[in-house]
């Protein structure tokens, strides 16, 4: 029937604690009115405008704010509407920005196994869950998996990072000399795995993940959208973990859960080289986005969320 703080109320008027943050997107909890009552106002003073060729001041504020937060390199931000179609949003990009620079044929993208990102065709094949792409196929081509790191015979009753598992970076290394660093496009990853259990990388692996990616020039991705927020006690595990993606991709707790919304960050090479290869200035840099993109309803929510979190 409702809910409030930690707790939803059954038609029985029982409660129900929230133990999970909805699916891990409450993350300042229910019935927060600083949010109801932004998004009253905005939707009461413009509801909807385009996000193609024109914008307006709450999203522009909105992306500032957001890039004050992230990752010190990542300053330019791309709206959807989930965490889905941020995936896929992320996944075009890197392709679109390497076939700016004419390297057409850097396009294997490498997942993990037991990975989860959303459920768009794009998501479930660089995702490593294969229940969620049984009955799917034929899924996006030039696709490969790194193994994943949860190992309880080597790390059984570990407390916060377990100390065995950074050699498995060395797998990306042994990928990129089978396949060559001329066709691999980037990696994506959740710092912390979410939906196969919620497990913490390997000391040391994540950085060593990210030299790798610099020593080949691959793109890095970081799937935050369950870490992001507040989870890892920091804004985001990228902060936590002291390892900086070239693209992160956001959603549930951008607006609290309480309406739909997700973002992609990218540095500002890729942003620039996109930008730069645009002849007309009434084109459209980047042939992608959403009806909803960017929505001002959104971004309210999102505006007052980030608030929430800064006090």
């Amino acid at each position: 029937l409702k809910a409030k703080g930690v707790y939803y109320t059954k038609s029985n008027g029982g409660k129900l604690l929230d133990a999970t943050s909805g699916l891990w997107c409450v993350n300042a909890g229910h019935g927060r009115k600083e949010i109801s009552r932004a998004i009253k106002k905005q939707i009461e003073l413009i509801d909807y405008s385009p996000a193609f060729q024109m914008g307006h001041e709450k999203v522009f504020r909105l992306a500032e704010n957001l890039s004050n937060i992230l990752p010190k390199n990542i300053n330019k931000i791309f709206f959807t509407n989930s965490g889905s179609e941020a995936v896929e949003t992320s996944l075009k990009i890197v392709h679109h920005y390497y076939a700016l620079l004419g390297k057409k044929e850097k396009r294997i993208i490498i997942g993990r196994e037991r990975s989860y990102h959303g459920v768009n065709y794009g998501g479930i094949s660089v995702s490593g869950i294969q229940n969620n792409r049984n009955n799917f196929g034929p899924l996006i081509t030039q696709i490969k998996h790194l193994p994943h790191t949860h190992n309880p015979e080597k790390n059984s009753f570990s407390r916060g990072q377990p100390k065995w598992g950074a050699r498995l970076a060395d797998n990306l290394e042994n990928m990129i000399k089978k396949f060559g660093s001329k066709r691999i496009a980037a990696v994506i990853i959740e710092p912390i795995a979410g939906s196969t259990g919620v497990h913490v990388p390997p000391l040391g692996y994540l950085q060593k993940i990210r030299k790798i990616c610099d020593k080949y020039n691959i793109l890095l991705i970081f799937d935050e959208v369950i870490t992001g927020f507040g989870r890892t006690g920091n804004a985001f595990a990228s902060n936590a973990f002291k390892v900086n993606p070239d693209i992160i991709v956001l959603a549930k707790g951008l607006t609290n859960g309480a309406v739909p919304m997700g973002a992609v960050g990218v540095k500002k090479e890729i942003y620039e080289t996109i930008t730069q290869y645009t002849k007309s200035p009434f084109a459209i840099e980047f042939p992608h986005g959403y009806t909803y993109s960017g929505n001002p309803v959104s971004s309210a929510a999102a505006l007052a969320t980030l608030n929430l979190y800064k006090k």
